[in-house]
């Protein structure tokens, strides 16, 4: 065979190869630019959630409430129907102002708080207040309320309180969650209640609660989708700046590194507390302790410290002096931030091996 007949050969078989090839390659460049195309959309949709709180209250107008099997909305149930139609099935928790009990109504189960005593009716009104006038994505869905006998009525969240998150996530059934993505999730839902706290339609809220950090999490509820909801807005005092109104947390001694610096008796040991002479402060105690409440969250999962390393920056800032600490809403934003960056190298590589 000669030179020329050899290249002729071969250039006859590039060129009956070329039309098979161009298929799988366009097919590949096309799978390409659909995976760049959901990533961008799913990028996007994370700046979305998590940049703005929107605290719509979805299908039901204030006021009512839809819940489990129900399709339609109800309005918030009253005295006569708590008492005559919610069944009560087992306690299910306890604290210093409520007691609650897993119930049911209409086949569905709800979360049935009642007063532990007289006392503390100021704390429950208060808190029952606060719910009906914070209902929305982030707040426990409100279901009915009989302030004359001092009852609520929430929806009931399986899981329970934010507490059991390790030991849900530790269940066969759950170990898929247990990633470094859903636990950054939930870290962003919990800086997102802080944020909206801090921004509600009726002023400024600090979450007094937090004395320590299974205190915060005894606050929250793990939702069945993995989300998080507040669920005890009894301690919610309101920062009034324009009339020079700051907040004190309780009346007893607060101590430990947790709580804030600005939150801790200034005067020394020799001198005997008393609350009247604490200095007021404001909501910059809770930006304080959202570093302590994530590191939690991340748990030790795979990639989690690499989560931490990220957020480091933000999270020395949480620690400075309450002037110098960052607003909720610019740790949400510099959360969403890493968050983004995080997901985009994770799957950036995948497609680049495609390449």
């Amino acid at each position: 065979m000669t030179v020329t007949t050899w290249r002729k050969k071969s250039h006859s078989v590039k060129s009956d190869l070329m039309p098979k090839l161009i298929p799988p390659i366009l097919f590949l460049l096309l799978a390409i630019l659909l995976v760049n195309l959901v990533l961008y959309q799913y990028l996007s949709n994370v700046s979305v959630s998590y940049g703005k709180t929107d605290m719509g209250l979805g299908v039901c107008p204030y006021g009512y409430f839809q819940l489990g099997t129900l399709k339609n909305c109800s309005p918030w149930l009253s005295c006569g129907i708590i008492g005559g139609e919610v069944r009560k099935l087992k306690r299910v928790g306890e604290g210093a102002v409520k007691r609650v009990f897993l119930s049911e109504w209409k086949e569905n189960k709800v979360a049935l708080s009642q007063l532990t005593m007289l006392e503390l009716q100021e704390d429950f009104l208060h808190g029952l207040q606060m719910l009906k006038s914070l209902q929305g994505k982030y707040v426990v869905k409100l279901v009915g309320f009989c302030a004359e006998d001092f009852l609520i009525l929430t929806e009931y969240h399986p899981f329970g309180s934010l507490k059991n998150l390790n030991q849900v996530l530790n269940l066969p059934k759950y170990k898929v969650f247990n990633t470094w993505h859903r636990r950054f999730m939930l870290a962003i839902d919990y800086v997102s209640i802080i944020h909206y706290l801090h921004n509600s339609p009726l002023g400024t809220f600090v979450m007094c609660d937090s004395s320590d950090l299974d205190k915060v999490l005894s606050q929250y509820l793990l939702t069945s989708d993995f989300h998080i909801v507040v669920n005890d807005l009894d301690a919610l005092p309101l920062v009034n700046r324009s009339a020079g109104e700051l907040v004190r947390c309780g009346h007893q001694e607060l101590q430990g590194e947790f709580v804030a610096p600005e939150q801790l008796w200034p005067y020394g040991p020799e001198v005997p507390f008393e609350d009247s002479l604490m200095p007021p402060y404001d909501e910059m105690t809770d930006v304080w302790k959202i570093p302590d409440v994530t590191n939690f969250l991340l748990g030790e999962v795979e990639g989690s410290d690499l989560v931490r390393f990220h957020l480091f920056d933000i999270h020395v800032a949480c620690k400075k002096s309450p002037a110098e600490r960052p607003s909720a809403e610019k740790v949400l934003d510099s959360y969403r931030r890493v968050l983004t960056s995080l997901v985009r190298g994770t799957v950036m590589p995948g497609t680049r091996d495609m390449l």
